[in-house]
């Protein structure tokens, strides 16, 4: 049977359902959500003006169709490789014309409030920019996702803001059998079955994530061992020793322009290590197709699976897989089979 951690984050996705499920009044009531610096916000009515710069939840606010509640965007929607997907997603954006006042690194107040937001979404960290705002009486849906479980519950609250509670508990339930079906093939998985695993992020080859987040739920779910799962936290940078002596069975990278699987088996101070010895080194594919901030984890979760255990899902067929979770959560705009 599926094990420890993996029965523990099925569970926490799944209990999210109760609350998104509930069908909103056919009159506009007061809306309450909290986000996750544990701020209380409340409206008199589902939110219609947002300006959302964080490129995760607003793929989030398409998948519930509520991006005609969207007046401002962050300026990675802008840039590839995302881009294309939005611009098909949204004419706006493929027009150039949604304004886009910052993102995750900056943001101007100004152009912001000109905007005339309800509310405005933001990383929990950029607390100058989250002061500025509030000192001016705008309301801030503070975001930081640690794990896959706390994905689920954003989805819960922004379906919560944008009156859109019954969409969002249909994507959480999609999500949820999605990884039951994973769950299902890795019955009877034996610990010592589940290979050595090494997260490579593209800032270098010696970054990479603890424990304690989405890339240490993304390897767990999918059948494998975090190597560096004992450090707590979401990213950190290891020593090549380190990373030596750990001696991965499958890298798993995160997609890199710069760099691929074949210079990663070129490099010559990992040629002892058993992943490349065995040529078991993955890159996923462009971020928005396996975003870990958005439901489009679950794909990465089932690329990653069939990397570690390719006996069990030799019959998945990836590509098709893909199509369907496009056609699932952005409801056949990005097409499908």
């Amino acid at each position: 049977m599926p094990t420890g951690k993996s029965l523990v984050l099925l569970a926490l996705l799944w209990a999210a359902l109760p609350a998104a499920a509930a069908s909103p009044p056919s009159d506009p009531a007061p809306v309450t959500v909290t986000d996750f610096r544990g701020r209380t916000l409340t409206f008199p009515r589902p939110v219609s003006r947002i300006v959302c710069l964080i490129e995760s939840a607003l793929s989030g606010l398409y998948m519930l169709g509520a991006e005609d509640r969207v007046v401002g965007v962050s300026a990675n929607v802008y840039q590839e490789p995302v881009f294309p997907y939005y611009a098909r997603l949204d004419g706006r954006i493929a027009a150039r014309t949604l304004p886009a006042p910052g993102n995750w690194d900056f943001i101007s107040v100004e152009r912001v409030l000109a905007l005339k937001p309800e509310v405005v979404i933001l990383w929990a960290q950029q607390t100058e920019a989250i002061a500025a705002l509030e000192s001016r009486g705008v309301p801030v849906f503070g975001v930081f996702l640690a794990t896959l479980a706390e994905v689920a519950g954003e989805m819960r609250e922004l379906g919560r803001l944008t009156g859109t509670e019954a969409r969002a508990a249909e994507l959480l339930d999609w999500t949820g059998q999605e990884l039951a079906r994973i769950s299902r093939r890795l019955t009877g998985l034996r610990p010592e079955e589940r290979p050595r695993v090494y997260f490579m992020w593209a800032q270098s080859p010696l970054e990479t994530s603890g424990g304690t987040s989405t890339v240490q739920d993304l390897i767990e779910l999918a059948g494998g061992r975090n190597l560096f799962a004992h450090l707590p936290r979401e990213h950190l940078r290891v020593k090549q020793e380190e990373l030596l002596a750990a001696n991965p069975e499958v890298i798993i990278m995160w997609h890199n322009p710069r760099l691929k699987p074949v210079d990663i088996l070129a490099l010559p101070a990992w040629q002892g290590l058993a992943a490349v010895q065995t040529r078991r080194v993955h890159e996923l594919p462009p971020v928005f197709l396996c975003d870990l901030w958005t439901l489009k984890y679950v794909h990465a979760v089932k690329l990653a699976a069939a990397w570690l255990h390719p006996r069990r899902f030799a019959d998945l067929d990836l590509a098709a897989e893909e199509k369907r979770m496009l056609q699932v959560l952005y409801r056949g705009r990005l097409g499908g089979p």
